[in-house]
């Protein structure tokens, strides 16, 4: 815990942290990019399942939302990282904020996995007769880490750390025999 007491002890971080109209405000900017971005992802998603915006090209879909999803993400991340900070010790043992984390890794993970495939690859996935396999199962993993994301995220503000109850000493007594 002292790495997290020393993180959040910094003077902008505590100054964040007990401001009654800065920290509402990168909150409010946290959860307003989730939801932008995570609109993107959506439609990107179902897009590459063959659920939404079928009259429009894959490419088009994608390059269209690519700029506003690294932008949003960027933004995001950015509020995230700065929510965290400031609240170092309160997260630090919550197993929500680490499944959330360990989400957002397995989303890098995806990504090097399906960039060069998929998202770099549109105009191949638009000439296919079919969406190709491998671009309905980027779809999916990325719908599937995402909302798990969200799930935990929402999770992180209804953890309640252990009680910590201080038991009262017992005595036991033992008779001491003589042999």
């Amino acid at each position: 815990m002292s790495i997290a007491e020393s993180i959040q002890s910094i003077g902008f971080l505590t100054q964040l942290r007990e401001s009654a109209l800065v920290y509402p405000i990168i909150m409010t900017t946290h959860l307003s990019c989730i939801a932008i971005f995570g609109g993107l992802i959506l439609m990107t998603d179902m897009r590459l399942l063959g659920l939404a915006l079928r009259s429009r090209s894959v490419t088009d879909v994608v390059g269209q939302f690519r700029i506003w999803k690294r932008i949003g993400f960027c933004v995001m991340i950015t509020m995230g990282v700065l929510l965290a900070s400031c609240e170092a010790e309160k997260y630090t043992p919550n197993p929500y904020f680490w499944a959330k984390m360990s989400l957002l890794v397995l989303v890098g993970v995806h990504a090097a996995i399906f960039r060069k495939s998929v998202y770099n690859s549109t105009e191949e996935i638009d000439r296919a007769p079919a969406i190709p396999a491998r671009a309905k199962l980027a779809g999916a993993s990325s719908l599937i880490l995402w909302l798990s994301i969200l799930s935990m995220g929402r999770l992180i503000g209804y953890w309640e750390p252990p009680k910590v109850t201080q038991a009262s000493p017992t005595v036991t007594a033992t008779a001491h025999v003589p042999r």
